[in-house]
């Protein structure tokens, strides 16, 4: 089959590589209905993350289920599923208090930009929808799996409530799944912090209220501008760098929180400054599939399109200008036809 492989920096290809194929009776084998670029995945392209060796990229996937290992009953060969990043038993003592991307058997996707994937923990991730969707749900059933779940994390580790403010850090895919998420969480108001323009229209599509083009102090003090000199309720922190953490926590309210899902890169958090701050500081890996039922429900009834986060979409063939588009600033989101 077909894959795509990180070699170096820069170097994404589409190569043949090994077929997917069940390894433990809890495996199931997908086809590819669509995959995806994600913003984590140009850390190692642009080489914040070492790559060793050539090996494998992609964590967001949906598909229809070639087969089935033997000790998988869930789901069945012919179905349409959504899964996560992050594949659990749902069944351990982390899965059972909601954190699925903390089970004791947790595995990490990383071969989805492929045309068929293994998905370990099969019984566990994968979601089957009521029937095949059409077509044009699969873009929002595929940010489902990964961004619009992780902007969700995000808001529910911000404590958005009905009512408050939210501002969120980062225009991304997942800064703009944020925006979804704090508006179906009854935010007032919805800060974006952006200074793209068509990344700006698309959050005040998705239920932004303000936006503000001011970053590190300068947008801080804008945040203080707009909440009476106080700062937000809750900010969701969806980058992973420095610069987008200080800014996070410093618009943060005494009493408010922040969500942090962007993977942290050289973030150092001072203690004596949060514990006077009075802000609390919650993420991690977002426990996508907690959310599954509720997203899919909401994709599959039109009160959600996150899949409007891609505006380029390529063949398989062309993974590689996916990379330098979404590296460029080109396309927030590349969305990948096998």
């Amino acid at each position: 089959m077909r894959g795509a492989v990180i070699h170096a920096p820069g170097d994404v290809r589409l190569e043949t590589v090994d077929d997917a194929r069940i390894l433990k009776p809890t495996d199931a084998v997908i086809r590819t209905a669509v995959t995806c670029v994600c913003g984590s995945d140009l850390w190692p392209y642009r080489g914040a993350e070492p790559t060793d060796a050539p090996h494998p990229m992609g964590h967001e996937y949906v598909g229809f289920v070639e087969e089935a290992g033997s000790e998988v009953t869930s789901v069945k060969p012919g179905q349409f599923v959504v899964g996560s990043f992050a594949t659990s038993d749902d069944t351990c003592a982390n899965c059972r208090n909601g954190f699925q991307s903390s089970c004791l058997n947790v595995e990490f996707m990383s071969t989805c930009q492929a045309e068929y994937v293994r998905i370990p923990n099969a019984q566990g991730t994968l979601v089957a929808t009521d029937g095949v969707p059409g077509e044009e749900l699969w873009p929002s059933l595929l940010a489902v799996s990964d961004v619009m779940g992780t902007g969700w994390w995000a808001a529910e580790a911000a404590e958005v409530e009905p009512g408050s403010t939210a501002v969120v850090v980062g225009d991304g895919a997942v800064g703009l799944c944020g925006v979804i998420a704090a508006k179906e969480f009854g935010a007032e108001r919805i800060i974006a912090m952006s200074r793209h323009e068509p990344r700006q229209k698309l959050a005040r599509e998705f239920g932004a209220t303000d936006i503000v083009t001011e970053r590190g102090e300068e947008g801080v003090a804008r945040i203080k501008e707009l909440t009476g000199g106080i700062g937000a309720d809750s900010v969701l922190e969806c980058v992973g760098t420095a610069q987008a953490m200080r800014q996070a926590l410093h618009s943060t309210r005494p009493g408010g929180s922040v969500g942090f899902v962007g993977v942290p890169h050289e973030v150092a958090v001072d203690g004596q400054e949060l514990f006077f701050s009075h802000v609390g500081l919650r993420g991690g890996p977002a426990p996508v599939r907690r959310y599954l039922p509720d997203l899919i429900d909401r994709v599959m009834t039109g009160r959600i399109d996150p899949g409007k986060v891609f505006d380029l979409t390529l063949p398989l063939e062309q993974v590689a200008e996916g990379y330098r588009a979404m590296d460029e600033r080109r396309a927030v989101k590349t969305l990948l036809k096998p």
